[in-house]
């Protein structure tokens, strides 16, 4: 069973910037797409970056286009989200989900029910 590792999560200001990182163990990454959710205090999760199996198959929602970026590296079994320019409202829990649907990350809406393993998360505060 694959078991998802969040870490990077902290306090920051408005405008700084924070780098997450999921690590896998029990399974490898390669054969998964991957995504991170955020749920921002008293509201559902949201997606908020999707990367396919495929790389170069990417999906971020307007409200972080430009200053999230995902990436992966199999060969260490992590995904990374680099967040800069951070606002107050990215405050919340981010987590880092796995799916082996073939279609994740084609396409712009991708929902944490699409995917088939969740992390625990990990807090992001950022103070104005």
């Amino acid at each position: 069973q694959l078991n998802l590792v969040e870490t990077g999560g902290g306090l920051v200001k408005s405008g700084e910037s924070l780098r997450l990182t999921c690590v896998a163990s029990g399974g490898r990454l390669d054969g998964y797409a991957l995504a991170w959710f955020h749920r921002a205090p008293g509201k559902d999760r949201e997606g908020v970056a999707c990367i396919g199996r495929d790389p170069s198959r990417l999906q971020y929602p307007d409200a972080v286009k430009g200053r999230f970026s995902v990436s992966r590296d199999d060969a260490q079994n992590t995904m990374y989200l680099q967040m800069d320019n951070l606002k107050p409202e990215d405050t919340g829990t981010y987590y880092c989900v796995a799916g082996y649907k073939d279609w994740l990350c084609h396409y712009s809406d991708f929902w944490w029910t699409d995917f088939n393993a969740w992390g625990q998360g990990t807090q992001v505060t950022v103070s104005s």
